[in-house]
């Protein structure tokens, strides 16, 4: 390699060098918005027990177990807004982001099943996970590299769960209902990557996982026969939990 090659070859090596050391301000309060998608996960599951007094014969509450849990996927779409605000200490960023927002999704799943003690016969459960909102609350640390911030971030995440499940059946026209219906709270964390457009000016992207945990709710609801007669002894238990993974992309501006 003859002189003038390596001569550029450094040149090329140290703007590089330079440009990958530069470091951008991201110090103070900013306000952005974001939209994405959502990709959520429900485990449902229903239960009930035997009563002698009760209206199910012992083989059917096995049975009724055995459609559980069943899975509603209530993906749908995200976004909001969010504010925040960094300090810096070289190419070290941290500081602390809030946001609300949209995070619609719904659906519900159902399965049939025969009742052990007396085919044809059968019973259908239903279960129905939704949700419309979300807001987190989180700190971010990350590093700058050139125009680029590269941050992890974890926090507070709380959305409202509206589980509905509807049991019913062809024997006797059954009928029970669960629902849970509450603000959520739950833990978030994820990622993402930063980048300045214009002075004040940067767009983003970010992945989040979500957990909120889950809730149980009993009822004695359960009816069955024309005109209805009640059982209250066979109790219902109903759980259900929510998972989300969300992908959104964004804009900031920095005052």
């Amino acid at each position: 390699m003859n002189r003038n090659k390596v001569i550029l070859l450094l040149l090329i090596l140290t703007l590089a060098v330079c440009s990958a050391s530069a470091q951008t301000d991201w110090k103070g309060f900013y306000l952005g918005g974001n939209a994405g998608g959502n990709l959520s996960r429900t485990d449902a599951t229903t239960t009930t027990v035997f009563s002698p007094t009760g209206y199910f014969a012992s083989s059917s509450v096995p049975a009724i177990a055995a459609l559980s849990p069943q899975r509603p996927d209530s993906n749908g779409f995200v976004g909001g807004g969010q504010a925040g605000y960094n300090f810096q200490s070289g190419a070290l960023v941290f500081g602390l982001e809030a946001d609300i927002g949209a995070m619609t999704g719904s659906d519900t799943r159902t399965a049939t099943g025969v009742y052990p003690c007396c085919a044809p016969t059968n019973f259908t459960l239903a279960q129905r996970m939704e949700h419309q909102w979300l807001f987190t609350v989180r700190p971010r640390v990350g590093a700058t590299f050139g125009r680029a911030l590269f941050y992890v971030t974890g926090g507070l995440a709380v959305t409202n769960l509206d589980y509905r499940a509807t049991f019913t059946d062809t024997f006797a026209t059954a009928l029970e209902t669960g629902r849970i219906d509450e603000t959520k709270a739950g833990w978030t964390a994820g990622g993402g990557l930063e980048y300045q457009v214009r002075q004040h000016w940067s767009v983003k992207g970010e992945y989040l996982y979500a957990d909120f945990g889950d809730e149980t709710v009993t009822s004695t609801n359960l009816t069955a026969f024309t005109p209805p007669i009640a059982f209250p002894t066979n109790v219902f238990t109903h759980t259900a939990d929510l998972r989300s993974h969300i992908f959104r992309f964004g804009f900031n501006y920095r005052f």
